[in-house]
């Protein structure tokens, strides 16, 4: 399973930061990077709590 960003919608607040450190973060212009796409079935609580904070959907678990 991978994250997967809608770029357009990403508005940079961080709290999928916040929520999953080890798989992204912002960078110094505020926008989100992935440190990788696909994540470990240890790592899927982390990735569902990213998208699941984001305000405006801009992430989803394809």
């Amino acid at each position: 399973m991978k994250i997967v960003i809608d770029r357009p919608r990403c508005e940079g607040h961080g709290l999928c930061e916040e929520a999953a450190p080890q798989l992204m973060h912002l960078d110094d212009e505020g926008e989100l990077v992935l440190d990788r796409e696909e994540f470990t079935a240890a790592e899927a609580p982390l990735a569902h709590a990213a998208v699941r904070v984001c305000p405006v959907a801009a992430l989803r678990i394809a």
